[in-house]
């Protein structure tokens, strides 16, 4: 029965006060849908707006980072003042925090003809580490989510904020390159004041900052202070990385979660300097990035939605974990020679973006198996009661690649070759392969 029609209930059980637990979750997944939109757009954005500042592909990696070190650092924090000072407080809060960061990201550039082009950098940088400490919010979320579901629906709760996740990632690049595209630049120019700066850089960055907005509104609104039902923990930085390593040392956890340490830092890597790779290879902007970038989305959300399910029935998470592990460490090796395959046109889409596009199908496919399947796993090892550690673990572990592995991506493409930081990433699957395999297989749920 829905929990909306509660016939003679116990109101004051209610765990949002004047409103229902579904549309509590409800609300607070469409916020955080609209929240990882805005970051979602500017994804396409960042590395090209680094190079318009003069930036090599190291500095345009280390903003891309700056983000996910910022979030690292923010989210138990952000947590924390949840405890203390209530968890709608602390959204609106950094619902406002990514309202300022975004429309900064977007001025950076007539600050710079201002005020220099490295300190219009530095605004860069200041922005995206304020919006990295913002998003740090994903704490305070999990928290809301814990108050108002009792144990035995909290996964499918956290389960519903990782969907507004990955559905931010498919949409939030599809809006930046409508936005970016030449025929909405053309037409924002007539429309808008004279003192709004139009660019590919600006509007994608602009409108980020709106949908940031016009969420702070909604969250005003209709999100009320949930009843708190027990405090969450208070986990430090400094906390999250001792338990890193003290899980990396568990002989039940410690291969997996390196495994997937590892896999979303090579991953990582790949995401970083994709749009470098388009960008210096083929000549392709915002919006044409945004297309690839799309395409790729929507593949994982496909497969994580529609086939996980089917083959993990069939063949079980630990041969789905080795199966993506091998197809990325051969797909991820392959994208930037792939631009030189002897693929023809297909309509307007010339031939290089239609190479991308057939290497990037198996390494979506891979990428969505190991992901999802290496979840599972660190959950059929961890006990009953210690489930919401251990995907804090993961969520730990894929916080530090993504602000590591971009870094050293950018590093090898700068200093080695513009091909180096894929073929590594994709050599770095091979130790994946190899720890998953130390994985006792009598510890995992075998195939029906």
């Amino acid at each position: 029965m829905s929990d909306d029609a509660d016939p003679g209930g116990d109101r004051g059980d209610e765990p949002v006060p004047g409103l229902s637990r579904r549309r509590a979750v409800g609300t607070l997944f469409l916020i955080v849908f609209i929240d990882l939109l805005g970051f979602g757009i500017l994804i396409p954005v960042i590395p090209l707006y680094a190079k318009f500042f003069g930036a090599n592909e190291f500095v345009g990696s280390l903003l891309i980072a700056t983000y996910s070190l910022f979030q690292f650092v923010g989210a138990p924090i952000l947590g924390r003042l949840s405890d203390e000072r209530g968890r709608r407080p602390i959204l609106l809060l950094s619902l406002f925090g990514s309202v300022l960061a975004w429309t900064l990201f977007g001025l950076a550039g007539e600050l710079g003809q201002t005020l220099g082009l490295v300190n219009g950098l530095a605004v860069l940088f200041l922005a995206r580490a304020l919006a990295g400490a913002m998003g740090g919010n994903i704490a305070t979320a999990n928290a809301y989510i814990a108050d108002i579901t009792p144990p035995e629906d909290r996964a499918q709760g956290l389960g519903l904020l990782g969907a507004a996740f990955g559905l931010g990632f498919v949409f939030g690049p599809a809006i930046s390159g409508v936005v970016s595209s030449p025929f909405a630049l053309a037409a924002l120019r007539d429309v808008l004041p004279a003192f709004v700066p139009v660019s590919e850089f600006t509007m994608p960055s602009f409108t980020a900052a709106a949908l940031s907005a016009a969420n702070l509104g909604l969250a005003f609104a209709v999100l009320p202070e949930p009843r708190r039902r027990e405090p969450s923990e208070r986990v430090s930085a400094g906390d999250r990385l001792r338990r890193l390593y003290e899980a990396a040392r568990s002989p039940g956890l410690g291969a997996l979660v390196l495994s997937f340490f590892v896999a979303s830092f090579a991953f990582s890597a790949f995401e970083s300097q994709f749009i470098f790779l388009t960008n210096d290879q083929l000549g392709y902007g915002t919006a044409e990035n945004a297309v690839l970038l799309t395409y790729i989305g929507v593949l994982i959300a496909v497969i994580q939605g529609g086939l996980i399910g089917p083959l993990t029935d069939r063949f079980g998470e630990y041969r789905l974990a080795l199966a993506g592990a091998g197809i990325q460490a051969v797909a991820l090796a392959l994208v930037p020679f792939s631009l030189s395959w002897p693929v023809p046109a297909v309509g307007p889409v010339e031939g290089g973006a239609v190479a991308l596009a057939l290497v990037s199908t198996p390494l979506a496919f891979g990428n969505a198996l190991t992901n999802v399947s290496l979840n599972a796993l660190v959950s059929l090892n961890a006990a009953a009661e210690e489930q919401g550690g251990a995907f804090g673990l993961t969520q730990s572990a894929g916080s530090l690649a993504r602000t590591v592995g971009p870094a050293l991506a950018g590093l090898l493409y700068v200093v080695v070759a513009f091909w180096s930081p894929f073929v590594v990433a994709g050599v770095l699957f091979l130790p994946v392969l190899l720890l998953l395999g130390r994985v006792s297989r009598e510890a995992v749920r075998p195939a029906e």
